[in-house]
């Protein structure tokens, strides 16, 4: 159900901080019987999972918004489109 990111973002030897929020009972509740019916042992291991998953998710967003902006510079300072279509390429199969 999670990727293998999530699992070594669960793992118990990295540093952490405990955080306090309010949710919902019935958001708890949900989260519980979610829990009892995955790998997850408590519910607070499938919250995280589910903070990991949406932070994974945001930084690959968010990081190509820049990554548009570089090919753009890269655009306005003379580079080729063949250039920057292989060099792309060449990332993206690596």
């Amino acid at each position: 159900m999670f990727s293998e990111h999530s699992k070594e973002f669960l793992q118990k030897d990295r540093p952490m901080v405990s955080i306090t929020r309010n949710v919902p009972l019935d958001v708890v509740d949900s989260l519980k019987r979610i829990a009892s019916i995955t790998e997850f042992p408590e519910y607070q291991e499938l919250i995280k999972s589910y903070i990991n998953e949406g932070l994974h998710r945001d930084k690959y967003r968010y990081s190509g918004i820049s990554i548009a902006r570089f090919i753009e510079a890269l655009k306005q300072n003379g580079v080729s489109a063949i250039v920057i279509q292989q060099a792309t390429q060449d990332l993206i199969e690596s």
